[in-house]
């Protein structure tokens, strides 16, 4: 009898604990943080921009033209939307097919002299998946360059003189791959479809590692260029050889200049004058709130194998840019999408128009900051490319141009160059072999005529 009497009495203790467990679950799901879901109101679909910027196009052809490139290896395939914008359409195209031209006789990318009155800007967005703003921004640049919108204080008139002599190649979303996975909920991925982030992907000081490396965050592939995302955005930035580059973010407010790598920015004129540029739009467009200096020396830790840092250092882009245009420090680690991107309407709507209204500057006060003709006055010798990088960029345009899914193999692609060295060092035994024929011939000749 005491024994099921003690039985009772504990059933019924824990009967009456079970309210009390089940309100302190509640409250920890109360205070566990919430995550920031995508505004749709506000931000399209990936395929949905897209789909808005090749009709942008479509009604506007005489200043847009868009192509779509695909590239792709080891079953990973990629594709890239590239928007180009030009007044004298016409004009340029033509000049293009005169660079196709040399470019097969001289096997150079650049001639210097053949755009030497055009001024050229190129533009990134979209690189990291998160950072939904950045493209949204493409889409309204675009937007005004084909006069379908206007910025503030900005009337047709003047927007035409700004833009008579610039050329401008935008890319709107760069990593696709890794914007789907966003969309389809992984909200703080940055790298492409293959888990690689592709601003660690290029040449320069690839593949080295701080302290506090993040694979997660900054996984640098397997090799340089090993991602179809940069083999692509290279074979652009050598063919088209801007004066300007500026590569877009978000995560805070910041107008940066190279060096990424390094804990400083470079030396001479060239440094001063994107030092002034960025000056100005800070404080006529960020309100004096961006920092402004090297991307290494700003941020707090030095990032390896950036695009910024292979436009300055191999391409020789005169000013290569970072711009971080939006940064909420007071959300969580976790909350990714309200860090990168503005949530509500009024902040959405000034990022944007603060933004587009500093890339407008760059295109009216870039021509005065650079000497357009002292671009094209480089060495030819500095615009020759190895053979590596010329089979590179014609193998992917024939990809490209004939619309083929196929694969081409590194054992093959090896295979070519080293017939290709092979034929030129056979070349030359020849020519050798040849004028030394010549040489013994002559000498013959002489020593028979009679003194």
């Amino acid at each position: 009898m005491g024994g099921s009497f003690l039985l009772f009495s504990y059933l019924l203790s824990v009967f009456a604990s079970l309210p009390s467990f089940t309100v302190v679950k509640a409250d920890s799901d109360l205070t566990r943080p919430s995550l920031t879901p995508i505004n749709r109101d506000l931000y399209h679909s990936s395929d949905d921009l897209i789909e808005q910027i090749k009709s942008l196009v479509h009604r506007h052809p005489e200043k847009l033209t868009v192509e779509t490139i695909k590239a792709g290896n080891k079953g990973y395939t990629s594709e890239i939307t590239v928007v180009t914008y030009c007044q004298s359409r016409k004009e340029t195209d033509d000049k293009s097919k005169f660079r196709i031209l040399l470019l097969i006789y001289d096997l150079r990318l650049v001639i210097a002299g053949v755009l030497d009155r055009l001024f050229i800007v190129f533009q990134s967005f979209g690189q990291h998946g998160r950072e939904l703003i950045t493209s949204e921004l493409a889409l309204r640049i675009l937007s005004i360059l084909s006069e379908e919108q206007f910025l503030p204080k900005m009337d047709r008139a003047s927007l035409n003189g700004t833009l008579e002599n610039v050329v401008i190649k935008v890319v709107p979303m760069e990593n696709l791959n890794g914007r789907k996975l966003v969309e389809a909920g992984n909200l703080c991925e940055r790298r492409n479809g293959r888990g690689v982030d592709l601003n660690r992907n290029w040449s320069v000081d690839w593949g080295k590692k701080e302290k506090d490396y993040d694979p997660y965050e900054e996984n640098p592939g397997i090799a340089p260029f090993s991602e179809p995302e940069t083999q692509i955005m290279r074979k652009l930035a050598i063919s088209f050889d801007p004066h300007i580059w500026v590569n877009v973010h978000s995560g805070m407010e910041a107008l940066f200049m190279p060096y990424d790598h390094k804990n400083r920015t470079p030396d001479g004129l060239p440094s001063q004058r994107m030092r002034l540029l960025l000056e100005e739009l800070n404080n006529v467009h960020c309100h004096k709130r961006c920092m402004i200096g090297s991307g290494g020396g700003s941020v707090g830790y030095l990032a390896h194998g950036t695009a910024t840092d292979y436009m300055h250092d191999v391409v020789r882009v005169p000013m290569s840019f970072t711009f971080e245009i939006y940064g909420d420090n007071t959300a969580t680690l976790k909350d990714c999408f309200k860090m990168f991107n503005p949530v509500d309407h009024t902040t959405f709507k000034r990022v944007l128009n603060d933004w587009s209204a500093a890339f407008f500057t760059i295109f009216k006060l870039g021509p005065h900051q650079i000497d357009v003709h002292s671009k094209a006055a480089v060495s030819s010798m500095d615009k020759w490319v190895s053979i590596d990088e010329y089979f590179d960029g014609y193998l992917m345009g024939r990809r490209n141009r004939y619309g083929k899914k196929m694969e081409v193999l590194e054992v093959g692609m090896q295979e070519i160059r080293t017939y290709f060295r092979l034929f030129l060092l056979s070349s030359v035994l020849l020519l050798f072999m040849f004028c030394s024929r010549i040489s013994k011939t002559g000498r013959q000749i002489v020593s028979a005529i009679p003194i």
